[in-house]
């Protein structure tokens, strides 16, 4: 097992379980209680976890913790890439999209790369850079300007004024969080304008969440739950919080995170 496999399944550990031990890691694992410190070491530089004497425990973050891109990059990577691929078969070429900020939108980017005649405006470097590395001539995208957040979106007035101006077929919005009472939420309040900013430049509203963000609050509120035309999550999903979204959002998808 890979490093970078391994982390991924102790976070999981950690966050089922609230806590894990390092004897115990290393014993399910094969490797030394070094390899595991160091993983534990790794994971929490990135404010995935707390390291405690002999292991490590949950982090609890307050609603405005903004988590950097490479600690969200590591977080249900499975379920990100069904809800990308399903998203990626809304595109069609020629049309005119927007990406906002975030791993799963840019697990969506790397999927429309080939799309032929795609105009795609983002306020993330990480999407930005995706298509820029493909260098499809075909293609044409618009990083928007402004103040750069801890998980590399761009926001602020500058980047809600050239956003203003635009007129698109389609957003895909990943969110932090969403909640029966607070809707789509950010931790990051200007990054919550120019998050709808995006949504009023945009015919539909595609929001890609999966499971873990329901019950998530950031401290600010894009739009509420029924603004979105689809919102795509994946079988994770509690089955109460399954039919309030089937009754509130136009249309649910569920996809397997497996």
């Amino acid at each position: 097992m890979l490093a970078q496999q391994r982390q991924a399944a102790i976070l999981d550990r950690v966050r089922a379980a609230g806590g894990v031990r390092v004897s115990e890691l290393a014993s399910e694992y094969g490797v030394s209680d070094m390899t595991i410190r160091r993983d534990l070491e790794s994971l929490a530089d990135r404010g995935l976890l707390a390291k405690v004497h002999g292991g490590a425990t949950t982090v609890s973050p307050g609603s405005a913790h903004e988590p950097g891109f490479a600690a969200k990059s590591v977080r249900q990577r499975g379920e990100k890439a069904a809800m990308a691929m399903r998203a990626a078969s809304m595109v069609s070429p020629g049309d005119a999209i927007a990406l906002s900020a975030g791993t799963t939108t840019a697990g969506l980017a790397q999927r429309l790369v080939d799309v032929p005649s795609l105009t795609v405006v983002t306020n993330s470097i990480p999407v930005a850079d995706i298509f820029y590395r493909a260098g499809r001539p075909d293609q044409t995208v618009v990083l928007t300007g402004g103040t750069r957040t801890p998980s590399d979106a761009l926001v602020g007035p500058v980047a809600a004024a050239a956003i203003g101006t635009l007129h698109l077929d389609v957003l895909f919005l990943g969110v932090h969080g969403m909640s029966e009472r607070a809707g789509y939420t950010t931790p990051n309040l200007m990054e919550a304008d120019v998050n709808r900013a995006l949504v009023e430049a945009a015919e539909r509203l595609v929001v890609l969440a999966d499971h873990t963000k329901w019950g998530t609050v950031g401290i600010s509120s894009i739009v509420p739950l029924e603004r979105a035309d689809v919102l795509i999550t994946d079988d994770g999903l509690d089955e109460q919080a399954r039919a309030l979204l089937e009754e509130t959002v136009p249309e649910l998808v569920v996809v397997s995170g497996q």
